[in-house]
This record gives C-alpha cells, structure tokens and sequence, in this order.
C-alpha cells in the first residue's frame, strides 16, 4: 500500500475499500452493522497496571474475566491486537473464531469478553469467549512507517496520524495535562476562572491584525479576539481581584513553525502586585508544571540543523531564571554595540542600519531599540530568561517605570530562542492610557494594520479605577512544543490551520 491519503484514487486502494463496502452490505443483510450495546470493564493499561507482573500460572487459577474494546491493529491470525486510548493489548483467536472473524480487517472497532491470560513471551492477552464487530472500518489503515511520512497528510487528517502515532497521542495527552496541572495551580491560588467575549466590536488588548466577520442582526462589523486583557481588566475594576482564562485567540497573520491563525493561551491578572510578583509566579507554575507533567526539571530538545544533522539542548527549569533588561542582553550578544548607542536616536538608527535592519521614518528610539533587540538577541536566549523594561513605544498598555519613564514595567519570557510569556505592571492611570490609545491610532491610520483601536468603554473603567495590578499571558501552544519536544506548532495543535485540500481536477494542489 502507497502512503495514505483519505482521498486516495490508486486502484488498489479503491478495491481494499470496494472489498470493504461489500463486506459492510453482507452485515447489513444479517442484522444491524452498527450495534451500541456492548460494554467494556477495562482498559489495555488497567489490566497492565493490575496484572501484569503475575506470571502465566497465577493468571491461569485467577479466571479473570474482562470486556475490553477498541480498533483491531494486528492480525497475527490466532492473536489480534486491540487499541484502545490508554494502549494496546492481544486478543486470542482460536481456529474456529478466527473461521468466524474472517470479515474483521484491520481498523474495525471491535468488542471482546474472555479470560485474562498470558502468553508464553509473557504478554496479556484476552480470550475470545464473545465477541463482537461493532464498527467497520471502510478505509485501510497506512503501513506502519510508509504511511506516516507525509508531514500534511498527518495534520490534515489527524484521526488517522493519532490512529497509528504514539508519540502524536503521548503529545496531546501531555498537552491536556499542562493545561489541567495550570488550572489547578492558579485555582489553588484563589485566582477565579473566567470568560470573556470572543466575538468583539473592539478588538484590543495587543498589537495584531484581527479577523474580520459581520454581525447580521446588528448590521455591524464584529472582530475575533486577538486578547482577552481589557475585558479580564475591566473585572479586576469589578472587584474580581484574581482572574485567569484559559482562551482561544486569532490573529490575521502568516503561519510557521510558531504561528497559527488561531492559538491557546492562559491570561492572568492579580490586584496588589507588579511585574516583579509574575515574574516569581511564573517561575514557579512553569517549574511546578514540568515537575508534574514530566516528572524532571530538566528538558531535553532536539534540533535539526540546516545541514540536517542534530543538536540536543537541555534546559534547566530547576534553577532560578535569569533577569535581563532589552539593553543588556543587545549588549551581552553584541560586543561592538555600546551603551551609549542604543541610548541615543540618530546612533542607534546607524547600528540597526549596519545590521541590515529595516526601519521605518516614524518609528523612535524604543521601537528600534526593540527591533536590534529581536534581529540579534531573541533568538540566542536559549535557557529560561526574563528579558525586562520594554520601552513605553512598544508598550502600550504597561506601566512605566517610576525613575525611568522610557521603559515600562514589562517582561517577556523566553526559553530556546521563543518567547513564551508577556506580562507587565498594568498602566492603571486613565488619562495616561487615553493618550496611548490616541497614539495608536494615530499610528493605524499611517498604516498600521497591528495598532490598536481606541477603546472608550476601557478608559471609562479606568476612570472608576483599577487597583494596582499585574497580568501576563502564556503562550500555551509554545509551552507544550517545549515540553513536548515539538518542533511545530502544528505538531501540538489537532486540528492546525491548513490550506484546504485540492481535489483532482480542481486545481494543482498544494
């Protein structure tokens, strides 16, 4: 069999399908095809964790009974292996069940009730006593290895990558315990899970292009959300002090190995705190989470290089998080570049410059400082680093710094070259934040398609007053690559962003 292709046209596919359907007409001529009625007892890895360190004898006096179930991935004719979502387990066939079971193919869903019993080679197996086909798989299943090899088919169809990939179901299985083990620890926090709007008339809370749909009824244009944090700000000005949401966001941008048009992310905001009490918080929860999802502080990643051979990096969350400010980690990775420089406009446009870097007539100092900052520092911060003070240019919601208003009280976390966090001391002074929006505004209608909307209803609730606060979002799809050892944001995400699929005779494909 060729590579899979749920689409697929090669005739040997076709007849294995045919073959299939003719099967699926004889059930339907002996009774219902599809029955719902059987009840399993016990998964493939209970009875592992329960019996598996008995030896065949001590199985053979217990006369366990069990009903497992799941799609049949083997058929070594007398034993057949069972998938179910917590692993693998044989079923034994004797000669006449098999004479029985002749129509099963590989990918039918089947159920089974029998004695637990062990192999010579030590293997559990179940017994076929009763049995049942409870959903016939039309489509063959891939070959094991041919048929995983195609990077697209993998995401596009990913019920068959997550049929046949265990370590496609060991990432998404970590995935959802990140998540789990994230909730409980601000829960455990006394922070209050919350929800806010996705469909907005404002789209605000950082700098992104947003997707655009209309609202019929209302007879208005409405934006998916880019972020939650001004509708999670209003609530702290509510009175809701501690608050977090795990949320889906959007945002009209390209795709990479980092970006996908829709992503998760956890934003939290505490009352009474600043940048420097999330930055603790965030070294903690990101320590605590590796510990329990997997069970070490050390990660290890392996990277392809561009002559495709491998480097491994190991990143240590077990000690404590270095702290570095935009200036010097441009400084400590670029030994020609002073101090001095990047504190003034007309010398720091000359060092970017120089780089190859392309600036923009309105951008100012902060802006450049950030792009040298990017261009030659970002990517080489490879173990857990806090880089701080953001200029207020780039910054618009963050609260500056009380001996230096031209940076803010803001940080961005990074691990491997990627930014994972952004967190800040909120600007809580509502004229102050009245006269960033203004010049977002300002900067949107030079051409700015990422700058933010003025939000009035925001700067009403600032006017009531927001306690002094502190809130950050993490990006939860850029954390499960880390922790996972993913190196796409695809490979995390189930159902990525794809371009849809070019059927034959409607186009060239992709």
């Amino acid at each position: 069999m060729t590579d899979h292709n749920p689409n697929a046209t090669h005739s040997e596919d076709n007849k294995l399908i045919a073959e299939r359907r003719a099967k699926l007409a004889e059930l339907r001529e002996s009774g219902h095809p599809f029955p719902n009625d059987f009840r399993r007892d016990a998964t493939a890895a209970e009875l592992q964790q329960k019996y598996g360190d008995k030896t065949k004898e001590e199985l053979a006096s217990m006369g366990i009974q069990v009903a497992i179930a799941g799609r049949m991935m083997l058929d070594r004719k007398a034993f057949k292996v069972v998938q179910d979502m917590t692993g693998r387990i044989q079923i034994h066939a004797s000669k006449e069940v098999q004479k029985d079971t002749k129509h099963w193919d590989l990918g039918d869903i089947v159920g089974v009730r029998g004695t637990l019993s062990k192999s010579g080679k030590g293997d559990l197996y179940v017994t076929m006593d009763e049995y049942v086909l409870l959903t016939k798989s039309l489509r063959p299943l891939p070959e094991k290895h041919k048929g995983l090899t195609d990077t697209e088919a993998r995401y596009r169809h990913r019920y068959v990558d997550l049929m046949m990939n265990e370590d496609s179901r060991r990432v998404f299985y970590a995935r959802s315990k990140i998540i789990s083990v994230m909730r409980q620890y601000f829960t455990e926090r006394d922070f209050m899970e919350v929800e806010t709007p996705m469909l907005q008339v404002i789209p605000g809370g950082a700098s992104a292009k947003p997707f655009v749909t209309h609202h019929n009824a209302l007879g208005i244009d409405m934006y998916l959300r880019i972020a939650p944090e001004l509708f999670l700000k209003r609530l702290v000005v509510g009175g809701f002090e501690r608050v977090f949401e795990i949320n889906r966001n959007f945002r009209n941008e390209g795709l990479s190995t980092r970006h996908n048009p829709e992503f998760t992310m956890v934003e939290f905001y505490q009352a009474y705190a600043d940048y420097n009490d999330l930055m603790d918080l965030t070294e903690d929860m990101v320590r605590t989470i590796a510990e329990k999802v997997l069970g070490t502080t050390t990660v290890t990643n392996t990277r392809t290089r561009g002559d495709g051979s491998e480097d491994t990096i190991e990143y240590d969350f077990g000690k404590a998080f270095e702290r570095l400010t935009v200036v010097d980690a441009i400084l400590r990775h670029n030994p020609d570049i002073t101090r001095e420089q990047l504190a003034d406009d007309t010398r720091a446009r000359q060092v970017a410059k120089e780089l190859g870097i392309q600036l923009k007539a309105g951008w100012g100092l902060g802006k450049v400082q950030i792009e040298i900052f990017e261009a030659t520092a970002e990517h080489r911060l490879m173990q857990p680093t806090f880089i701080t003070d953001y200029p207020k240019e780039v910054s618009p919601l963050a609260r500056c710094k009380d001996n230096d208003p031209f940076v803010t009280e803001r940080f961005e976390f990074f691990v491997g070259g990627r930014e994972i966090a952004n967190g800040f001391s909120e600007l809580n002074d509502a004229e102050d934040q009245a006269e960033r929006f203004l010049a977002q505004v300002a900067e949107k209608d030079a051409g700015d398609d990422e700058a933010m909307f003025y939000d009035e209803d925001y700067v009403m609730a600032l006017e009531y007053g927001l306690p002094p606060t502190a809130g950050e979002g993490i990006g939860i799809d850029r954390l499960a690559m880390l922790l996972t050892d993913s190196a796409s944001i695809r490979d995390v995400i189930l159902f990525p962003a794809m371009r849809p699929e070019q059927k034959a005779g409607h186009g060239h494909g992709e």
